[in-house]
């Protein structure tokens, strides 16, 4: 090699503030999660103490920009942390992710002035957001939404429900998507910031999930809830644009969190075949084992490379919509995938909660289903490469 040749950096080469930001992260995993994972997963609720402890780290307010409390930071920072946690618990680590990819995101990229001046302190240091866009005939259809919005004199009156709700239970804030022009279809559709305290607001059922537990999904219910006209999100009719850019965006977060499942799932494996012995022999010291072993370590790289790319497009400002659908395809099936080798791995103990592999196996399957199902995701692949 030349003397004036120069290598290219790996695609998982972090800035300096995105390497604090994950060790930072991956940190407080250990020390402020890690011992409450099996407490909240069986309760099924995340502890309110841990809730104020990522407020007082700032992983709450990422990329919010520093003149409205936030971290001033960049998507990829965000990425990275919601994988480190996710690491540890999948469902905190959605926990984050919603309110950066989703709700922070969609205030920062289309919020009037007025809104974000108001909101995005609050979500920066204090309050949780929740994305509201999924109802009980519109899942994959994401447009067929019934949830309707009547012009008041300075209001509009919502009414309707909401069905799947992430952070529903812990959220301030939401943020809301209803037709105020069924006629025009989708074109109707508009997007509100409606607050927990508002008439007519209240949160209703909330699911008993396979996994991510301790991640609260509810149902919301809005009846002749009256929201100011000020606090329309984006422009009125064009909600569809605000749900389907932020989705965008929020499908390459659940990627991350599902790097990091498969991640966690692979630690905890790769330590058990290297103290569990048979025959006299550790198990790890098995090909058999070993070529598992390779496959999943393969398999996390590749999903993560593909993650990385996407948020770095994202973030050059290039398109990005198949590279984040191709990584959040490809990661929820890599996460699936990897948590299902680490219980086989275990054994008969796999299958039991004493050990950790079968909540990461458990966590990991949501992942196919939530922000766009697998066939959605490859439509989205298959279209964009016959365009």
């Amino acid at each position: 090699m030349e003397a004036t040749e120069q290598l290219v950096p790996p695609l998982t080469t972090l800035t300096e503030d995105e390497q604090l930001l994950k060790d930072a992260a991956a940190d407080f995993a250990q020390a402020s999660i890690k011992p409450l994972v099996e407490e909240m997963d069986e309760n099924a609720k995340l502890d309110p103490g841990l809730i104020k402890e990522f407020f007082e780290m700032g992983l709450m307010g990422i990329d919010i920009p520093e003149k409205y409390n936030g971290g001033g930071g960049t998507f990829m920072m965000s990425v990275v942390a919601i994988e480190q946690i996710s690491k540890v618990d999948g469902s905190v680590g959605v926990f984050m992710d919603v309110q950066n990819t989703l709700v922070n995101n969609a205030f920062v990229n289309y919020a009037s002035d007025f809104l974000k001046e108001k909101y995005l302190p609050q979500l920066a240091t204090e309050k949780v957001g929740a994305y509201c866009l999924s109802e009980a005939g519109s899942g994959s259809d994401a447009f067929a939404l019934k949830c309707k919005a009547k012009e008041d004199g300075d209001s509009y009156i919502l009414n309707g429900a909401k069905l799947w709700i992430t952070n529903a239970n812990e959220a301030d804030i939401f943020i809301v998507l209803a037709n105020v022009n069924p006629e025009a279809g989708y074109k109707g559709i508009t997007a509100f910031v409606v607050e927990r305290g508002f008439e007519g607001f209240s949160v209703s059922k909330k699911e008993n999930k396979l996994g991510i537990r301790a991640s609260s999904t509810c149902e919301i219910l809005l009846e002749d809830c009256r929201v100011p006209k000020e606090n329309v999100l984006g422009d009125v009719g064009k909600g569809y644009k605000v749900a389907i850019e932020t989705l965008n965006e929020g499908r390459i977060g659940i990627g991350a969190q599902m790097v990091g499942i498969a991640q966690g799932a692979f630690d905890a494996a790769l330590g058990y075949i290297q103290e569990r012995k048979q025959f006299g022999k550790a198990i790890a010291e098995f090909q058999g084992v070993q070529f598992q072993l390779a496959r999943m370590a393969t398999d996390i790289e590749t999903a993560r490379l593909l993650v990385y790319n996407a948020a770095r497009m994202k973030m050059a400002g290039q398109p990005f919509l198949k590279e984040a659908a191709m990584a959040k395809y490809y990661s929820s099936e890599v996460a699936e995938r990897v948590a299902s080798m680490a219980v086989d791995l275990y054994g008969g103990n796999g299958f039991v909660k004493e050990y950790p592999v079968e909540k990461f196996y458990r966590d990991a399957k949501i992942g196919k289903i939530y922000e766009g199902t697998t066939n959605m995701q490859l439509m989205t692949i298959a279209k964009l490469l016959l365009r």
